[in-house]
């Protein structure tokens, strides 16, 4: 009997180790270290902005992709082109329309081909009020103390849209036949983490 019930205690706790959800550290973005950054083609050369307000989590443990998340909303009138006057255009209706929507966000459904310096990071991003699925290029730059005992993890994701999937389709005709604005949006996200853990 006592051997019966000791085979069985181990074949659960055994059991418990494969149902138990493997767990990761979370991060939370700071936003004094970290970047949301953009490039777009503007005539013949590109322009650079970045978005100044935003926050989110990542959850990350090293080894173990299956636990790897992360979530962020970045708030749509903080764009700063370094043009105060095209950063009004921006937050207009001709573009972002920042009082109907507010707010940008990043939702992570997969991680994909994982190597150890990085991976496929999937996901939806929603913008101007349209949710399309991204595929963004993680660079892990791995996890440390800092001087004053802090656990942080730093990231760098990389992802090109066609800013017309989102509904933002304004432009202007040139004398030379082409576009003011380009379709095709370049993003950085430059990334440092606080460990909540």
């Amino acid at each position: 009997m006592k051997a019966a019930l000791k085979l069985t205690l181990g074949s659960f706790c055994l059991l418990t180790l494969f149902v138990l959800p493997a767990s990761a550290a979370t991060y939370t973005i700071d936003a004094d270290h970290s970047s949301v950054t953009f490039k777009i083609r503007h005539l013949f050369s590109k322009t650079n902005g970045q978005f100044k307000q935003f926050e989110g989590t990542v959850d990350y443990e090293p080894g173990k992709p299956e636990t790897w998340k992360t979530q962020a909303v970045i708030q749509a009138a903080s764009i700063d082109t370094n043009v105060e006057q095209r950063d009004k255009h921006l937050r207009s209706a001709d573009f972002f329309d920042v009082e109907k929507f507010p707010t940008l966000t990043f939702t992570s459904t997969k991680v994909t081909d994982v190597t150890p310096e990085g991976a496929k990071l999937r996901g939806d991003l929603t913008m101007h009020g349209v949710t399309q699925p991204v595929v963004m290029d993680l660079a892990i730059h791995g996890v440390g103390k800092d001087p004053w005992g802090n656990t942080r993890a730093g990231f760098t994701a990389t992802t090109k849209v066609d800013r017309k999937d989102f509904g933002l389709t304004w432009n202007k005709a040139v004398e030379t036949g082409g576009l003011l604005v380009g379709d095709e949006v370049e993003i950085t996200l430059e990334i440092e983490g606080l460990s909540k853990n």
